[in-house]
């Protein structure tokens, strides 16, 4: 697996000891700053990953400001590859400051 220079790799783990059991619903909050575009280029990184992503079922969250916006998408993970390819790609976004 090649990683940018900045993001650690994550060690492996076996699937009896993952702490996620696949598939299920994960939430993801990813924060930017709050521009026109910004939750519609989240949906589109959310729909590489999971087809089946209804992005009508994100949570907008405004920054008290409003300079920020928070966004939580919900997608069905099935691996753990899938979910750090996800973070990975959200992470890497030019439009997105923070991902947890």
């Amino acid at each position: 697996m090649n990683l940018p220079p900045d993001l650690p790799e994550l060690p492996d783990v076996p699937p009896e000891r993952s702490l996620i059991e696949y598939p299920s619903q994960f939430p993801i909050k990813v924060m930017g700053a709050h521009v026109d575009g910004f939750a519609d280029a989240i949906a589109s990184v959310a729909l590489q990953f999971d087809p089946g992503f209804d992005p009508a079922t994100i949570e907008h969250r405004p920054s008290k400001g409003g300079n920020y916006l928070g966004l939580t998408i919900t997608i069905t993970a099935t691996s753990r590859e899938q979910l750090d390819e996800i973070y990975r790609t959200l992470t890497t976004h030019p439009m997105v400051k923070v991902v947890l």
